[in-house]
């Protein structure tokens, strides 16, 4: 049995199976890898590979592609005012949005460590990034209304000016037609002269019952006038239900108090004033007989005030678009930083607090510095974001407001695709953002290389 065993072991290399050469290995090898990468090569260059050289190719043909034009789109492009603008933009978004977010990351993630319901307030705070920037610029548009019925930041900041600050008792009365005019600047006044020792009504509408001040009771007729006299009753002329006879005072419709009334001469100085009582009456005495005047109810009674800030204009745009990225994408900082101060040695930290050092101390000096690669990562992230910003700047502003609001990526679509048609330029417009991109994404990858490396 030995034998036969030895036999075996001498055999020659010619009579036995042959080892593959190692060129036969490495080609063996290399199909393998290929045989992986291929379906992702094919992939990559289909989706990324020839769009950017293919639109690099259209950036130097016309609009309707049919002709070479060298560099006139890029001239074009360097040459108009709406993409300096759309850059001038994109400066602002990269200098106040990426900042912004990962210091307020980096504030949640530390305090939020202190908390007991840490877990809970993460979760509202991380909530925004599960809306579509959409739907986020829906509801940001919304609130940001003018109109403090329609949106909620205007009505705050409304209410808490009219706490402070006197406001009109009637906002938006109106004379029943046939009882009155609306002079300029909302004056509301008679619509002929009237004589000392008339009486002259004002029946109003166009204010809510509701909103009648405490001290209204039923409107009551105006005494007698005397012959330096003019009286009447601001009233308001509706009764609740319907119903009722246009400019007359009856049971169940209300008198306006604090209603400043003025009897104004012809050449607009005013000779006598009064204020109504509780009832609307009112009575404006010392005027000259013989002279005529115009019974006038100033603007200051029905003066809406102030009605909140014109947010969704030119001047505060930009503002309100960023505020809804910050509010979307603080809760991404939050949730990376917290994850690099969870991979934190904390040893440090309570080396330092041992050391008599405050926690300010600890924060800028041990624990800023350790978590400095994972803040480098979401900042360059959020730059490559905003350069790219498009859905918030397009749904957020109104007509108005596009052109102030404008940015490259927008910029792009609506030359192309948007009305503009010039798909030559819409190209160069693209390339110039891929060229502003290029250098954010090669410092993340190379990060990324040097904490795998580690």
């Amino acid at each position: 049995m030995t034998d036969v065993v030895n036999a075996k072991t001498e055999l020659t290399p010619g009579e036995g199976a042959k080892a593959p050469s190692p060129g036969k290995a490495r080609l063996r090898r290399g199909a393998i890898i290929a045989s992986f990468l291929l379906p992702a090569l094919i992939v990559l260059g289909a989706l990324v590979v020839y769009p950017i050289v293919f639109t690099i190719v259209r950036s130097f043909y016309d609009q309707g592609g049919e002709n070479f034009a060298g560099w006139d789109n890029y001239v074009t492009m360097f040459t108009n005012d709406t993409t300096f603008t759309a850059i001038r933009n994109n400066i602002m978004w990269v200098i106040i949005a990426p900042a912004s977010c990962t210091i307020l990351g980096l504030i949640f993630a530390v305090l939020l460590e202190k908390l007991k319901w840490k877990t809970a307030f993460k979760l509202i705070i991380f909530m925004p990034m599960a809306i579509s920037m959409l739907a986020a610029g829906v509801i940001f548009r919304g609130m940001f209304q003018e109109n403090p019925n329609l949106g909620v930041v205007n009505a705050f900041i409304v209410g808490v000016n009219n706490i402070f600050s006197d406001s009109a008792d009637y906002p938006g009365a109106k004379p029943r037609d046939g009882f009155g005019i609306i002079e300029d600047r909302g004056v509301i006044a008679t619509e002929g002269t009237v004589s000392p020792g008339t009486t002259h009504d004002f029946p109003l509408t166009g204010i809510r019952a509701t909103n009648l001040p405490a001290e209204a009771e039923q409107a009551v007729a105006a005494p007698t006038a005397s012959d330096t006299q003019v009286t009447g009753t601001v009233f308001l002329d509706v009764l609740r239900g319907g119903g009722g006879v246009n400019g007359e005072i009856e049971p169940g419709k209300s008198g306006l108090p604090g209603v400043r009334v003025d009897a104004v001469a012809p050449d607009g100085s005013i000779h006598g004033f009064a204020t109504t009582g509780a009832g609307g009456t009112f009575v404006i005495d010392g005027l000259t007989v013989g002279e005529t005047y115009t019974i006038a109810l100033p603007a200051s009674n029905f003066d809406e005030g102030f009605q909140g800030v014109s947010w969704l204009s030119a001047s505060f745009i930009n503002g309100v678009v960023i505020l809804s990225y910050i509010w979307i994408w603080a809760g991404f900082a939050m949730v990376m930083i917290a994850s690099g101060l969870s991979a934190m040695d904390r040893s440090l930290q309570e080396a330092s607090r041992i050391d008599g050092a405050n926690e300010w101390q600890v924060f800028t000096k041990i624990t800023a510095p350790l978590l400095s690669p994972v803040l480098i990562v979401v900042f360059v992230t959020l730059i490559i974001n905003v350069l790219k910003i498009f859905d918030l700047v397009y749904v957020i502003p109104p007509g108005s407001s596009k052109p102030a609001a404008n940015v490259i990526a927008v910029e792009m679509w609506t030359v192309s695709f948007g009305g503009g048609a010039n798909q030559g330029l819409g190209s160069a417009l693209a390339i110039l953002l891929l060229i502003l991109v290029l250098p954010s994404m090669i410092i993340n990858v190379r990060r990324f290389r040097e904490e795998r490396g580690r």
